[in-house]
């Protein structure tokens, strides 16, 4: 009999593997290192969908603070469903997905070059419609992935937008403790079982993430609905000030993404007034502040928080599987949902 998430287990696993395969050669960002002075790019805009569109907050902020320059999502039905006609001179669409080949994304894509916008993908597939049609494509390596809930190809994600910001900065890049940590954290699935045993799937589950962590509290917010069958909050520490803390309740589940060298005055305010009403908090990372009754999720320890970051989200795809299984669902193939989501 299968073990349920059996899959979705041994992908999880593979995302050292994937990592050693990207680092393994750097050469390939070589091309496009001066595309922001050679193109004349004043702004950026990222292009996703579903979990992709959660690491796109992740090169978001990436650019956003190691580069200044501005960067937006963008709005694939303005395209597909209200025939915008683009002016993206002196702008780099990055596209981002899994597949490459869900149709509103390839007709934006499209839109956008013709409207002299410089085109980069990252996707799986090499020959997938999105790819083809980018000025300049970068594989994610992950090899195939059969689970619907996405793992190893988000992490690739994470990984090749800090290589394309490292290209663009000239900023050295530490591949073998990348690699390294990602070994220690896949070898170590126990991280989370004393948090999977103390999470209870009738009370409300809130994920909060500041700067580099929130694509990370986003995916992991939708990787626990998409294999759990329950409602999640993923948002910024911030914004949960901003209205959504008046929900908070003594059973409300905190899960704070805390990846190493996070400054903790970025979450200060936050934890203090979340104190006062509940004491059921997790922490995932080795960046947080836990007293005695707070539950860790030990993450990597590398030599900075963007790094951190992108490591610790194999932390947050081993909760989801854990606690899916437990709560007796295959994260496999959860109910309802397919591996690539065709949107128009």
């Amino acid at each position: 009999m299968k073990r349920l998430g059996a899959v979705m287990s041994s992908e999880i696993a593979e995302t050292p593997m994937v990592f050693s395969a990207i680092l393994g050669d750097l050469s390939v960002f070589e091309p496009i290192k001066n595309v922001l002075t050679e193109e004349k790019i004043q702004s950026v805009l990222i292009l996703a969908r579903g979990t992709s569109d959660n690491a796109a907050h992740f090169l978001k902020y990436l650019i956003e603070t190691q580069i200044g320059l501005p960067v937006g999502l963008t709005s694939p039905s303005s395209v597909t469903v209200y025939n915008a006609s683009l002016k993206y001179s002196n702008t780099l669409v990055i596209a981002i997905s899994q597949s490459g080949q869900s149709p509103d994304l390839v007709h934006f894509a499209t839109a956008a070059r013709q409207a002299n916008a410089y085109l980069i993908a990252m996707t799986n597939d090499t020959n997938s419609p999105l790819a083809k049609v980018a000025h300049h494509h970068f594989s994610l390596l992950a090899g195939p992935e059969l689970a619907v809930a996405a793992t190893k190809s988000y992490n690739a994600q994470l990984l090749i937008s800090y290589l394309l910001v490292a290209a663009w900065t000239g900023k050295a890049v530490n591949a073998k403790q990348i690699i390294s940590e990602a070994e220690r954290i896949a070898a170590a699935p126990e991280l989370v079982s004393h948090a999977v045993a103390n999470t209870n799937r009738a009370h409300e589950i809130v994920l909060l993430g500041r700067g580099f962590a929130y694509a990370n509290a986003r995916e992991a917010a939708l990787k626990i609905q998409e294999t759990c069958k329950v409602s999640v909050q993923g948002l910024s520490t911030a914004d949960y000030l901003h209205g959504p803390i008046s929900a908070l309740t003594q059973e409300t589940q905190v899960f704070i993404l805390a990846p190493h060298h996070l400054p903790a005055e970025s979450i200060l305010d936050a934890m203090t007034k979340i104190r006062k009403t509940t004491h059921r908090i997790f922490w995932i990372g080795m960046g947080g502040s836990p007293v005695e009754d707070d539950i860790v999720m030990a993450g990597s320890k590398c030599d900075d928080e963007i790094t951190s970051t992108l490591v610790d989200a194999i932390v947050l795809q081993r909760f989801a599987l854990e606690f899916a299984v437990a709560s007796g669902f295959d994260p496999d193939a959860p109910e309802g949902l397919s591996k690539v989501t065709l949107t128009h």
